[in-house]
């Protein structure tokens, strides 16, 4: 745990780095590919995962250290082929749990968030899960565990695997000439993300192309289909966590809804996208037919509403940053109260930034919480003793962000409810 906070601290800036210089890329070519909203709200989504993942708050059916025990016949020796074996089967592995994650009901919910952006762009990269709490497929390493390729080069291998998917989520590289056959491309993935007839369920490959040649998976990008990013049935909000439950609750609601039994029990394991008839007719859902005359999910924001949510966010930074810093010194439970704070605050100003009234409510009930426990325990975690300045900037902050907030919501949002149908209320 303490591990993995020291590697997000070094590789949290890295990315946040990118993604600007991207954005300014983009403006100095002409061709923006993030915008405002949607890009905080991928990289929200990158705060509450690296948040559940120090967490460490899943569990697995299966551990990598029992199969290790048990199955290995040989010893690899500790040299660089033994890394390569371990990063090939963990490639392995990512295609398998992606590929699955796209078929089946169940399995599509932990990885919709990666695709619920209608743009494409190294943000939209952070968009992982939270909603995964139970591994099912580490059986994909047996491989591995096989050869005898020990847990600590796993624990090293994983990390490296995971951010090297990150840099291929551009559309500003097209082409990587011979490279296009050999690992994964932003060419290749952009047909991943695509909702194009065309290109959907194809280019599973995380790594190195070739799983998906072999089989039988593979989609070269067409010049003449441009991809068009997003999910079929779109999302239609900025928070990453109301993104995470949106399809668990809809197949919940459909097996409550459905009449068989049968429909009920099998709803949960058929491919992903299938609905018992008798529901779908009955309570049918918003799904995008025509992928090229669609509108993107942007609700009108006033300027000073996009400069309050890149406020946020940048709070909700700082105080990860000290939060992976200080996991010893903050202890358990105290972590686990940490990081239920920094989840609820993504939520709050998601909310605001949909121009949901309710944005209010959970501002105040997140800086009611964060002053409570400043003046009941003295200190924010031990923030006191490291930086005495910050508590009196923090106790600032708790009362700023909920007057700046209701403020928004009287100038924003209420003038507009008075000319209007009045404002929508969702929790």
């Amino acid at each position: 745990m303490e591990q993995y906070g020291k590697i997000l601290l070094l590789a949290m800036p890295v990315f946040l780095a990118l993604v600007l210089f991207e954005k300014w890329y983009g403006w100095q070519r002409g061709r923006d590919t993030l915008r405002t909203m949607d890009t905080i709200s991928s990289l929200s989504s990158g705060v509450t995962n690296v948040v559940k993942d120090v967490l460490q708050i899943s569990v697995s059916i299966l551990s990598y250290g029992w199969m290790l025990k048990h199955l290995a016949l040989v010893q690899l020796p500790s040299t660089f082929w033994m890394y390569a074996v371990a990063f090939l089967v963990l490639d392995f592995q990512g295609y398998w749990i992606h590929r699955l994650s796209h078929e089946i009901n169940l399995f599509w919910n932990k990885h919709l968030i990666h695709h619920s952006s209608e743009d494409y762009n190294l943000a939209c990269a952070l968009r992982q899960s939270i909603s995964s709490f139970v591994n099912l497929f580490t059986f994909f390493l047996l491989p591995a565990a096989v050869l005898g390729v020990p847990t600590s080069v796993i624990a090293v291998a994983v990390p490296i695997h995971l951010f090297a998917q990150f840099w291929y989520h551009t559309e500003h590289i097209r082409t990587m000439g011979f490279l296009e056959r050999i690992i994964v491309t932003p060419a290749h993935h952009r047909v991943h993300h695509a909702i194009n007839p065309e290109y959907m369920d194809k280019n599973y490959s995380q790594i190195f192309i070739f799983w998906d040649k072999l089989f039988g998976t593979f989609q070269a990008e067409r010049p003449d289909v441009p991809p068009v990013y997003g999910i079929t049935r779109p999302v239609r909000t900025w928070n990453p966590i109301k993104i995470n439950f949106q399809h668990l609750w809809l197949l919940a609601q459909d097996a409550w809804r459905a009449r068989r039994w049968w429909d009920k029990l099998r709803l949960w394991v058929m491919p992903t996208g299938w609905r018992p008839a008798d529901v779908a007719a009955r309570y049918p859902v918003q799904k995008i037919e025509d992928v090229y005359h669609f509108e993107k999910y942007e609700p009108r924001n006033t300027q000073r509403m996009k400069v309050w949510a890149w406020v946020q966010f940048s709070a909700t930074i700082l105080l990860v940053f000290y939060f992976f810093g200080n996991l010893v010194r903050i202890g358990s439970p105290g972590i686990f109260w940490y990081g239920g704070f920094v989840l609820l605050g993504v939520y709050s100003f998601t909310e605001l930034m949909d121009r949901n009234p309710a944005a209010l409510a959970w501002e105040a009930l997140k800086n009611g919480i964060g002053l409570f426990w400043v003046f009941r325990a003295g200190d924010w975690f031990g923030m006191g003793e490291v930086l005495p300045w910050a508590l009196p900037v923090l106790v600032a902050y708790f009362v700023l962000a909920t007057l700046v907030t209701a403020w928004l919501l009287w100038v924003d949002l209420l003038p507009e409810a008075r000319g209007a149908q009045g404002l929508r209320w969702t929790w």
